[in-house]
């Protein structure tokens, strides 16, 4: 399996994760699942009330030049670790 299905079938297999994981593992996979599909970020970061949206933008933004493959690689890691500690 090369690293785009690898990266695919990670894609599935969290949203099956029976146990939620922690904020900052959501915001990890958020991250790394944006830089891999859509490169660095872009646009403006959300401000006034949108915790979540800014959380999500600096999340990414942190991760600003990570390769598409790197991010793939990361996520499919990740992922694995989740289900791991099921």
């Amino acid at each position: 399996m090369n690293l785009k299905e690898q990266f695919e079938d990670a894609v599935v297999r969290s949203k099956q994760l029976t146990k939620r994981p922690s904020n900052e593992d959501l915001l990890k996979l958020y991250s790394l699942f944006k830089q891999a599909t859509e490169g660095d970020v872009s646009g403006e970061r959300p401000g006034g009330f949108d915790f979540k949206g800014a959380a999500k933008y600096d999340a990414w933004a942190a991760i600003k030049g990570t390769s598409s493959e790197e991010a793939m690689t990361q996520y499919v890691e990740i992922v694995d670790q989740l289900h791991a500690n099921e």
